[in-house]
């Protein structure tokens, strides 16, 4: 046992109020449970109603699209609750702090070039921000990490000049675009963001190492929780995002095209329900040719940064509060960056 530098008491990697201070909101691992409760009636109710529910092709386009956007983020949430555990377990709790600007302003824009390091999507980004922050880097910087990761690493930009090819200005567009909404956002919460809209274990900087336990065993533990805690996020979010992609018809789509503000809208909001992951969104994009080069560029600079799964996962790792929050802002500053940018470029 050790006492952070906020005097809180970690107990088996869970923190423990001193007497007399305010209790800390119990976290209750919940997601992994809702996932598959949620699962289990569903298919309950498909058994029930006869096996010809299951060869509906509704059904079978559901089963398809959920399985489909969990399997292909899987990888990636294994790699971040992975990259999340080693940061706990084995980097020294100062290293970031210390290669970090010590002023946070400037810390915003350097974390926020640094997510190009990490070859993960979204699914990623989210657990390793999260260590981040217990290990005492200031949540502006964090963020602005957590936005560019998914949009700016080379495997993103380059599947991006695939999908786009002999058109380099739309892999530099989404670049500057995603670069500059994750700084804005980081600069925003450094104005706004207030501490009581994250989880209150969040408060609270983990020291790194406790004695006693090898790190091996710290990096297991963690890495336990993570992904399990996570986990059950993504299945919620890919459940959700396939029910839109079954229920709205391709005339839907049709219908939008047209206007250039509308088409605009309109992807953004695409981009937030559909869930794609970050590496393959761009191939869908490229195959939205009744839409302007703006618009499909909004498609990809908000996909990575606010989605269904994405959500569900900020929810789980930050809490509730800051999620709804969050999300609506970077929706709003992903759209801006992206029409002023795509204008200038495309």
């Amino acid at each position: 046992m050790e006492k952070s530098d906020e005097l809180v008491d970690v107990v088996d990697g869970v923190a423990v109020v001193p007497v007399g201070s305010p209790p800390l909101r119990r976290i209750r691992p919940w997601p992994l449970g809702a996932a598959l409760a949620i699962a289990a009636g569903a298919a309950t109710v498909l058994l029930l109603g006869g096996a010809q529910w299951l060869n509906q092709p509704a059904v079978q386009a559901w089963r398809t699209v959920c399985l489909a956007i969990t399997v292909q983020a899987l990888p990636f949430l294994l790699l971040g609750t992975a990259l999340s555990g080693a940061i706990n377990a084995f980097v020294p709790a100062g290293l970031f702090t210390k290669v970090l600007p010590k002023r946070a302003a400037l810390a915003v824009p350097v974390a926020g070039v640094a997510g190009a390091v990490l070859p993960g999507c979204e699914c990623a980004s989210v657990p390793v921000a999260h260590s981040l922050i217990r290990r005492g880097v200031t949540p502006a910087a964090a963020f602005a990490f957590l936005l560019s990761a998914p949009a700016v690493n080379p495997v993103v930009l380059t599947a991006t000049a695939v999908a786009f090819p002999g058109n380099p200005a739309m892999v530099a567009a989404r670049l500057f675009a995603s670069l500059a909404a994750s700084a804005v956002m980081g600069w925003l919460w450094l104005w706004l963001g207030k501490e009581e809209w994250l989880r209150p274990v969040l408060r609270h900087r983990h020291t790194g190492h406790e004695h006693g336990r090898s790190r091996w065993n710290e990096f297991r533990l963690g890495f336990q929780h993570d992904f399990l805690h996570a986990g059950g996020f993504l299945v919620l979010g890919a459940m959700a995002a396939a029910t839109f992609n079954v229920a709205v018809p391709r005339s839907v789509l049709d219908a939008f095209s047209g206007s250039p503000w509308l088409s605009v809208l309109f992807l953004a909001g695409l981009a937030v329900l559909l869930a794609v992951c970050s590496e393959a969104d761009a191939f869908v994009a490229a195959s939205l040719t009744g839409f302007s080069p703006t618009a499909r560029l909004t498609f990809m600079v908000v996909g990575p940064m606010v989605d269904l799964k994405l959500i569900a996962l900020q929810a789980g790792t930050f809490g509730r509060a800051f999620a709804w929050r969050f999300s609506t802002a970077t929706t709003v500053v992903a759209v801006a960056a992206s029409v002023l940018i795509g204008g200038a470029l495309l």
